[in-house]
């Protein structure tokens, strides 16, 4: 089947539309930040680099570091970016863009996210590192998918009844992240985390300036949710896609968090940008022994 102009967007020069990307010019190995500032965070480390492009909010490096070949691109906030971003990626190793038509044998890239979050347990502590073994997505992105598969509807039955979700909500989904990538990165001083997927930063992560809150009790129904004693632990807004789309594409996806705030403690990092860069570094050690 061949896809057509309408669902496989390309530009003049046949790069993928929003990514603005050929194919050659990304890793098998791929780091996804929010923030197009952090690009070039991460991208100083490398030895070398051979690729810079830049379109709306993507911004994207690749290069070499001892020898592995690195991409690192920025995302923007939210799950609907992730939609945009992951199809993409996955368009310019298994699509082949000339033909128009699926490529036989698919390429499975390895996917980790350096993000920032907000801790929703007291025992988290500011400036910690956590990886999310799984993701609770709060949008409805997954539902667009034949995504029952890859997800776990015990757990969303359990969140569903202990948080007695409106009707008018989306229903949350649970993922979970690449178990071999999990056990490479999994480290006696980075917190095993279950992260939450939020859709906005401000009412649906509990937060009130200005507009009153249709549920008072958000905030406090996230934080005692547990399911087999396991309990949310951070806030943040592209885990839970990230690893929804991976999985059924069959990618490797791992979300690793810079803790910069804690919700119930009220406490936020006073060197944020200390953390995130230890983060970055701490990932990239353990990318070269991948």
């Amino acid at each position: 089947m061949q896809l057509g102009p309408s669902e496989l967007i390309l530009n003049e020069e046949g790069r993928i539309y929003h990514l603005n990307l050929l194919p050659e010019e990304i890793a098998e190995t791929i780091i996804l930040v929010g923030d197009p500032q952090r690009v070039s965070r991460v991208s100083q480390h490398f030895d070398s680099l051979e690729i810079t492009q830049h379109k709306r909010e993507f911004i994207t490096h690749t290069g070499c570091l001892k020898n592995k070949r690195i991409t690192v691109l920025s995302t923007g906030i939210g799950t609907d970016n992730i939609d945009i971003v992951l199809n993409e990626l996955d368009a310019l190793v298994n699509i082949d863009l000339r033909k128009r038509t699926l490529k036989r044998d698919k390429k499975k890239l390895t996917i980790v996210r350096i993000g920032t979050s907000g801790a929703i347990q007291p025992d988290i502590p500011v400036d910690s590192l956590l990886i999310s073994e799984y993701a609770m997505g709060f949008d409805n992105l997954l539902y667009y998918y034949q995504s029952e598969n890859i997800r776990f509807p015990a757990i969303e039955k359990a969140f569903f009844e202990h948080s007695q979700w409106g009707a008018h909500n989306s229903q949350p989904y649970v993922v979970k992240c690449d178990k071999d990538l999990r056990l490479h990165f999994l480290d006696e001083d980075v917190i095993n985390g279950f992260t939450g997927s939020n859709v906005g930063f401000y009412g649906p992560q509990g937060r009130h300036l200005r507009l009153p809150a249709k549920d008072p009790l958000l905030h406090e129904k996230l934080i005692s949710f547990s399911f087999d004693q396991r309990k949310l632990t951070n806030l943040e807004m592209e885990t839970s896609a990230i690893y929804g789309l991976a999985a059924m594409m069959g990618h490797k996806a791992l979300s690793l968090n810079a803790i910069i705030a804690n919700r119930v403690t009220r406490e936020f990092s006073t060197d944020p940008a200390k953390t995130v860069d230890r983060l970055i570094e701490w990932t990239l050690q353990k990318l070269m022994t991948l």
